[in-house]
């Protein structure tokens, strides 16, 4: 299973399928949804957390959820 926590600095993806209990409701409401477009943008100092774009929203998150958000990767 690959996850957002997976994701290298610039690669892109689209959200399979989380467990909804496991994400916090903020995600959800600010775009984290299976079939939106992920892109990792950057990084802080100690890999956590990790600044995505969102289908054009920007939202960091600790990679410990990133961890829960299965992803597909584009080519």
């Amino acid at each position: 299973m690959i996850t957002i926590a997976h994701l290298k600095k610039g690669e892109r993806a689209i959200i399979k399928e989380f467990p909804v209990d496991l994400v916090p409701l903020k995600l959800l409401e600010m775009g984290c949804l299976p079939g939106n477009e992920v892109t990792l943008v950057q990084t802080a100092p100690f890999q956590d957390p990790l600044y995505l774009n969102i289908n054009g929203s920007h939202l960091a998150i600790r990679k410990e959820t990133a961890a829960q958000i299965e992803i597909e990767l584009i080519p």
